[in-house]
């Protein structure tokens, strides 16, 4: 049985504190719960008089590893805080060995078990809701301007030169950087402290969007219609290009930090529910932020000059920086300065380490063997493959590719707009309709059924610009709504795949796989890029358009096929899964 050593006492006086020490190494750590619906919000003066105990080392091998807790800063007085529930076989029937100059008596009280129905509303009640609330709205703005830019430059330079080779070629390098940096700059996120890493990507990436905005302008002001090589060799196109690249960068990290390590901080990594329900939220804002970008960005084109609509994008950049500053203040002081904890106690020399210049090659190659190490031995790996190959899709969906076909082919940029916009409206349904399909078929299923449908829907947009002239208003019609539709599949094949690898992945290395994750998908998309810099004519788009629809077949194929040969492990891991429960029975 476990034993408690206490290093020092606090006896409670009129003025009621409590210290509350992180997390206790090398040891499971005991789940903190609530004893009662109320309990919950218990705040720092309404405790009695007790003897409280801080600095503690346990030594135990009996306590149930439910969870383990990153370490935890000192909680400012008024933040809430739950009564820890300790199981009654943990500790000896032996009073704590406090000091023998203790002159109040010692009085602890067996605390009530939760009831299932209470656990079903702890898991959906988020850690620090305030905090998440100042999160989205983070999240909303800064995903807001990007979205603006990331519609504003490739149309912008489809106006500049009628080659998709300008667009494929920045498109090209950025997916490079996040390739190649990813890993090293998802290390650094692990070691540094969040928030001055949260300002410092915030300032580069609007940095690196005004130098993008200031290289186009330039363009569209000095620069006629040049040959192809004339173009790329020009100094201000290699200034887009390398800006273009830490940009990506930036945006990915700032992505990553939010979606992978925040917003688990503050839902609560024992509150599953809260923290679906959060991770949907984010996916709802990024696609309203996608359908407002792009149709506003397409509205301002058809009343202003191209100049213009640079112009007003980059005061939006500029208004955004300081907001998303002190929004991420804002995040941190509401949630008791959740975000102020580190992971190592030995950051300081990592992050050191990282930044030397001089090692940053051997720095970089360390990191990449290290996270495709630990990539291939998640036991949710198919899983995270088919989204990889979903990346090589880069034809039959919005993005830079497809502005660029629809603009060379005459289209007016307000239905360009319209159809970014329809697509991030069908993701934005297929959130909704991703819970309900859990639901009804479980995680597994519903994560087949969305590949399924997003390979049939692109199979039938392949065959209509095969068939026929998008140029005419009815096939067009056709082709665009196919692959509208098909974000319906894509983006509920996302929302349910990434609750799969969150419940495959351990907590430790969530970070780690993920930035592997996206790294792997960059090099996917990098492959597809390549392709559409070789084949940069407009009538090789065809092609393109075949190999985006072998990647989502292919992707859909491997899911079903991993998902009608389980081994034990997966068995084990979604034990509560209707397709294993009917299999069993």
């Amino acid at each position: 049985m476990g034993m408690v050593t206490a290093a020092s006492a606090l006896l409670a006086s009129s003025t009621h504190t409590l210290r509350c020490r992180g997390s206790l190494s090398g040891v499971p750590r005991l789940r903190l719960r609530p004893a009662s619906p109320g309990a919950g919000a218990l705040r720092l003066d309404n405790f009695v008089r007790r003897c409280y105990v801080t600095n503690v080392e346990v030594d135990v091998s009996n306590v149930t590893k439910e969870e383990a807790f990153d370490d935890h800063p000192s909680l400012p007085p008024g933040c809430s805080i739950p009564v820890v529930h300790i199981l009654g076989d943990v500790l000896d029937s032996s009073p704590f060995p406090l000091h023998d100059t203790t002159p109040h008596p010692i009085d602890f009280e067996e605390l009530p078990v939760l009831s299932e129905g209470e656990q079903h509303i702890l898991a959906a009640t988020p850690a620090h809701p305030a905090g998440l609330y100042a999160l989205y709205a983070s999240y909303l703005f800064g995903n807001l301007v990007e979205q603006i830019w990331n519609f504003a430059w490739p149309a912008a330079l489809a106006i500049l030169h009628p080659s998709l080779l300008p667009v494929a070629i920045v498109s090209f390098f950025g997916k490079l950087s996040v390739f190649v940096g990813a890993p090293i700059v998802g290390k650094l996120m692990d070691h540094f402290p969040r928030i001055p890493m949260y300002t410092g990507l915030n300032a580069v990436q609007v940095a690196t969007q005004l130098i993008s905005v200031a290289m186009v302008i330039y363009a569209l002001k000095n620069v006629g219609h040049a040959s192809t090589s004339a173009l790329l060799l020009r100094p201000w196109f290699i200034a887009l290009v390398v800006a273009g690249a830490i940009e990506r960068l930036a945006g990915l990290a700032l992505g990553v930090s939010m979606e992978r390590d925040w917003v688990v901080l503050l839902a609560g990594t024992n509150r599953p529910v809260a923290l679906a329900q959060a991770n949907a939220m984010l996916n709802r804002i990024d696609l309203i932020c996608e359908t407002v970008g792009a149709s506003v960005f397409g509205l301002l084109l058809t009343k202003y000059d191209p100049v213009t609509c640079l112009k007003i994008s980059c005061g939006l950049m500029l208004c955004s920086f300081p907001i998303l500053v002190m929004l991420g203040q804002l995040i941190n002081s509401v949630s008791c300065h959740a975000l102020d904890t580190s992971r190592t106690p030995n950051d300081e020399s990592i992050c050191a380490d990282l930044l030397d210049v001089r090692n940053i090659v051997q720095n970089g190659l360390s990191s990449i063997k290290h996270g495709w190490d630990e990539y291939k031995q998640q036991t949710v790996l198919p899983a995270s493959v088919a989204t990889v190959f979903l990346n090589f899709n880069v034809a039959l969906a919005p993005g830079a590719i497809m502005t660029a076909l629809l603009m060379h082919r005459g289209i007016s940029p307000s239905i360009v707009g319209a159809f970014s916009g329809l697509c991030s409206v069908m993701g934005l349904v297929a959130t909704f309709i991703s819970s309900s399909l859990v639901k009804r078929v479980g995680i597994l299923k519903a994560g087949a059924a969305g590949l399924i449908f997003q390979a049939s829907l692109l199979s039938i947009a392949l065959t209509v610009y095969w068939a026929g002239s998008i140029s005419q208003r009815t096939p067009l019609l056709i082709f665009l709504a196919s692959i509208a539709l098909s974000r319906l599949g894509h983006m509920s094949y996302d929302v349910v795949g990434t609750q799969i690898i969150q419940t495959g992945v351990p907590a430790s290395k969530a970070n780690l796989i993920g930035g592997m994750e996206v790294s792997i998908a960059s090099l996917a998309e990098l492959v597809m890029l390549a392709m559409a810099i070789i084949a940069n004519d407009i009538s090789h788009f065809g092609f393109l358009a075949i190999l985006s629809v072998s990647s989502v077949a292919w992707a859909a194929w491997m899911f079903c096929r991993w998902l009608g040969n389980p081994t034990d492990e997966q068995r084990e891991l979604f034990i509560f899964d209707p397709h294993f429960q009917l299999r069993a029975t």
